[in-house]
């Protein structure tokens, strides 16, 4: 009996230890999962950073990282869209978009939601994607919606550690320490993936697009990263897949040792609209640049005799899908004329009405999102699937086939176009206040011919 009663002790002994350790695990889970959230004071100014890194930081301002809080388009386009829900999940997903765009605000507190008075954001948060706030990155705890996990230091008196892609850096002003996440793809697409938050629809996938592409290959010699294009590109050197990206020497920090390559930091995309709005046309031409060197036309005309033109669209240059991003914002269509011998058109698509809106039928390589039911949707908040997705994935082909009504005689002129605009004019138009300018739209690729 005395021998069952230690035993019976000794079992609900280990019980209790086994129900502690496993609550305590679920606490460290909860926690783990949990939003990071930081002082304001802890962060550096980017100002701070320009005194030893003068050069990154003129490249980095007016970038689409830097105006990420301020990019007007951004900003009255997904507070329009915000307008009007009550779907809680919708509202939700609608609210979240400052935990990219404003991330310094966001994990210290202000704003926490794209419905907070935008105007009261603490100035250093307004900077975007800035300095401090990469630099302090030390791991990835999810591949979207803003995984990064960070260890800022203490402000200016105490800066802490900032990391990047050397490993003999000896700083004056802080700490600094080598990390491979820096040079991976994996930071960037922390943010470059987005997943709604309450029905976990795909809004965003630019770094799977990358993952899933050839460029993501096991040959050192084949395998280009996000940085291998965005961070090469300069003036004059845009970069893409089918160009050389040739090294970019000189020094991370004013009177520093000089280096074989030091990552640029204009994050030029395809965006030229934004920067221009800002005064900075370098920055819009680098844009062009990029865009200009990520597609090919060619046209196949064997089955003209059957009144059909085919028309083939490469994706030869970017490491991601054409267009990547928020697949139903970016705009990527085809622009078609056919005029006969004497000049008169007969045949046209892709062209903009008075109020710059493309009409249905145009061919444009986008995602339609749809609410569940198979409905389109032009409000992400809605999403709730995928209904189709032809982008062109990297490296990857688009076959189109335009029906004519009629066998095209000797003399015909064929002229295609691929263009680009970063936001659908439908939608801008609906904005309330005053109208915004449309947004440029950049010609990627032009082919002619005559029969």
């Amino acid at each position: 009996m005395k021998e069952d009663k230690q035993k019976r002790r000794h079992f609900v002994k280990v019980m209790v230890l086994a129900v502690v350790v496993m609550v305590l695990g679920w606490g460290s889970a909860a926690m783990s999962d949990a939003p990071q959230t930081f002082e304001l004071d802890r962060f550096i100014d980017p100002d701070t950073c320009a005194g030893c890194h003068s050069d990154i930081f003129e490249q980095w301002n007016n970038s689409m990282h830097n105006l990420s809080h301020k990019d007007p388009v951004y900003t009255r386009v997904a507070l329009f869209l915000r307008q009007g829900l009550t779907d809680q999940g919708e509202i939700e997903e609608a609210e979240s978009c400052v935990k990219c765009h404003t991330p310094v605000g966001n994990i210290t507190g202000f704003p926490l939601k794209l419905s907070d008075d935008l105007s009261k954001t603490p100035d250093i948060a307004t900077r975007g994607i800035q300095c401090d706030y990469c630099h302090s990155a030390v791991k990835v705890k999810q591949m979207y919606n803003n995984g990064l996990v960070l260890e800022p230091g203490y402000g200016e008196d105490d800066p802490g550690v900032k990391y990047g892609p050397f490993d003999d850096a000896e700083p004056d002003f802080h700490e600094a320490a080598y990390s491979a996440l820096h040079q991976s793809p994996e930071i960037c697409g922390t943010c470059h993936d987005v997943k709604h938050v309450s029905f976990g629809t795909d809004l965003e996938t630019t770094y799977t697009e990358w993952k899933n592409s050839p460029y993501n290959s096991d040959d050192p010699d084949e395998r280009i990263t996000c940085q291998g294009c965005h961070m090469f590109q300069r003036p004059g050197i845009p970069a893409t897949g089918i160009t050389e990206r040739p090294e970019n020497p000189g020094a991370a920090a004013d009177y520093s040792r000089e280096r074989p390559h030091i990552f640029t930091h204009y994050f030029v995309g395809g965006n030229s609209g934004v920067p221009a709005r800002f005064g900075d046309a370098e920055k819009a031409d680098m844009a062009v640049a990029r865009l200009q060197h990520a597609a090919q036309l060619e046209l196949d005309l064997s089955f003209l005799d059957k009144k059909q033109l085919k028309i083939v669209v490469s994706n030869i240059g970017a490491g991601h899908s054409l267009p990547t991003g928020v697949g139903d914002l970016r705009q990527v269509w085809l622009e078609v004329t056919i005029q006969d011998k004497s000049g008169d058109r007969v045949f046209e698509t892709g062209f903009m009405d008075e109020k710059k809106e493309l009409p249905d039928d145009t061919l444009m390589f986008r995602t339609v999102f749809g609410d569940g039911k198979g409905n389109p949707v032009i409000n992400l908040a809605k999403a709730r699937e995928i209904i189709t997705d032809n982008r062109i994935p990297a490296k990857g082909k688009a076959k189109e086939t335009i029906t004519l009504d009629r066998v095209l005689e000797k003399g015909s002129q064929i002229q295609v176009r691929l263009l680009y605009r970063g936001m659908p004019q439908k939608i801008l138009n609906l904005l309330p206040g005053e109208a915004m300018d449309p947004l440029p739209v950049v010609e990627m690729a032009k082919v002619s011919h005559t029969l």
